[in-house]
């Protein structure tokens, strides 16, 4: 990717604009989906409650709503993330971005993980949505980070992904680093969590992010505009 070189809409169409908050309400994401559209980001990234509201308000544009499922602890069954999966993509998500069971990565059943990748990664690929599969970083070693990633080779889905936003802390540049090393080429990786600034989005781009989840969209897209116009 050239850094160098991205204009305004290539920065807008990296960012997935969040808004996760228990509090809010039809206002609040009529008010992201305007400055999504506005803007011109991937997504509107959100809860699943407002999946529908959202898709009708966005209509007419490109930008699509992204589903957060078993969000934020990942510790649903695979039956209940696979129906939530499935429920949000027939509501209107055009990408899912789910959290792993980190108690059967704890517990080293890989063959659990893998099969609750694959299972959800097949749902969105029949529906053609795009999979994200949040390892949630800050609970992790860098084995089992390691270890995800080469699940994650086997399986295939279109991105993994650093945090949820709601852990101990959010993305890291040596966690981006290391998913980078280990996972294969196609396997694109977002990072999310804490990052408000230009500065910090163009770290974790040069670290090997293509997508970055944030409520600071709208500021970041501002701070690249004012540096473009300054040039």
């Amino acid at each position: 990717m050239d850094l160098d070189n991205l204009q305004v809409k290539h920065v807008a169409k990296m960012i997935d604009n969040t808004v996760l908050k228990p509090f809010i309400s039809n206002d609040d994401w009529l008010d992201i989906c305007q400055k999504s559209m506005t803007y011109g980001f991937k997504t509107v990234a959100i809860n699943n409650a407002g999946i529908a509201f959202c898709k009708k308000a966005l209509e007419g544009s490109d930008v699509l709503v992204d589903a957060a499922v078993s969000f934020p602890l990942g510790q649903c069954t695979l039956e209940t993330k696979c129906f939530e999966t499935l429920d949000a993509i027939k509501k209107g998500a055009g990408e899912v971005d789910y959290v792993i069971n980190m108690v059967e990565l704890k517990n080293k059943n890989h063959d659990y993980i893998k099969k609750e990748m694959a299972s959800i990664v097949d749902i969105c690929r029949q529906h053609q949505v795009v999979s994200k599969v949040i390892f949630e970083t800050c609970y992790l070693t860098k084995e089992e980070i390691v270890q995800l990633c080469q699940i994650a080779n086997d399986i295939k889905p279109d991105f993994i992904k650093t945090s949820t936003g709601f852990g101990e802390y959010g993305a890291r540049i040596e966690d981006v680093t290391i998913m980078r090393q280990y996972a294969d080429e196609g396997i694109q990786i977002k990072a999310s969590g804490g990052i408000r600034s230009l500065r910090e989005f163009m770290a974790f781009l040069e670290a090997g992010a293509t997508r970055i989840g944030t409520s600071s969209g709208v500021k970041i897209v501002k701070e690249y505009q004012q540096l473009k116009h300054n040039l």
